[in-house]
């Protein structure tokens, strides 16, 4: 079943995003050579605190950290340590929560550390992000879930891969709803399976994180011996970009963007839902 806010509720999530969105800023200065990963996660649990939230990946089926740190050819769940010492020339994607009142706010980006990095590194980061605010702009009334992954999957195949080949779009991992918990129906693929059918359709009140992961390679991954650090199988380097998202009766809001995704949206010609906090 999916759950349907109400203008009250999604408030609240607005609440919860704004603290993911200032653990996004500290975690981005924070990510520089020499730091480690288990730094980056005393960063985020230090935002948390001052803004009275509770993390929702801590202890999330046993999740041993706050936030998850992924560096390089590391997908999705890696866990912050501090042996992972970040170099010039690294990407990582943080992916970290909140909780205010019950209600969740979940996003993730990936960010460069240091200088020095590969034209292709900085346009997969590009087309990953891209393709996350496509399939954000289909959030539409009368839209279906499929038009969100198919949003999502059209932008990506569409931009040529520097060096020739193709993008890998995750197949293992994707969106999800969000709301009263961090993931909740419906799954949300990075692409079209027909196999799934259309899925429901998009109604205010319905809330979604968007959350595409693409590889210079394939899209094939494997767990490692943790139970969480998620792989590509061939090593190549990932990224993976994500925003919790509500549709309004006046349009999107991205819940966990500072300005609601109002600036953003205006370049694809939306105009984002009025901030409910003001």
């Amino acid at each position: 079943m999916v759950q349907i806010k109400s203008p009250e509720q999604i408030a609240k999530m607005r609440e919860a995003g704004l603290v993911v969105a200032a653990i996004h800023a500290a975690t981005r200065e924070a990510a520089v050579p020499g730091a480690t990963t288990r730094d980056l996660d005393q960063v985020a649990r230090k935002v948390l605190a001052e803004h009275n939230a509770k993390p929702n990946f801590l202890g999330y089926g046993g999740f041993p950290a706050t936030i998850c740190t992924s560096v390089n050819e590391v997908v999705v769940h890696g866990i912050p340590s501090d042996e992972v010492v970040l170099k010039d020339g690294d990407i990582i994607s943080i992916d970290c929560g909140a909780i205010i009142d019950g209600w969740h706010g979940d996003a993730a980006y990936t960010a460069f550390v240091g200088s020095g990095h590969a034209p292709e590194l900085v346009e997969l980061s590009r087309v990953t992000e891209e393709s996350m605010w496509a399939g954000i702009a289909a959030m539409k009334q009368g839209n279906r879930l499929v038009d969100v992954s198919r949003a999502i999957e059209t932008y990506i195949r569409r931009q040529p891969k520097p060096g020739g080949g193709k993008y890998g779009i995750i197949e293992d991992y994707g969106g999800h709803g969000i709301g009263t918990e961090m993931h909740m129906d419906p799954h949300l693929l990075n692409y079209v399976d027909r196999r799934r059918g259309k899925g429901p359709k998009l109604v205010p009140g319905f809330c979604l994180a968007i959350e595409p992961m693409v590889s210079l390679g394939t899209p094939k991954t494997e767990v490692l011996s943790d139970d969480w650090t998620v792989i590509t199988t061939d090593g190549t380097w990932s990224s993976h970009w994500e925003h919790s998202v509500a549709l309004t009766e006046e349009g999107p809001l991205v819940l966990t963007s500072p300005d609601g995704g109002k600036a953003k949206l205006a370049e694809l010609g939306i105009t984002a839902a009025p901030d409910p906090l003001g």
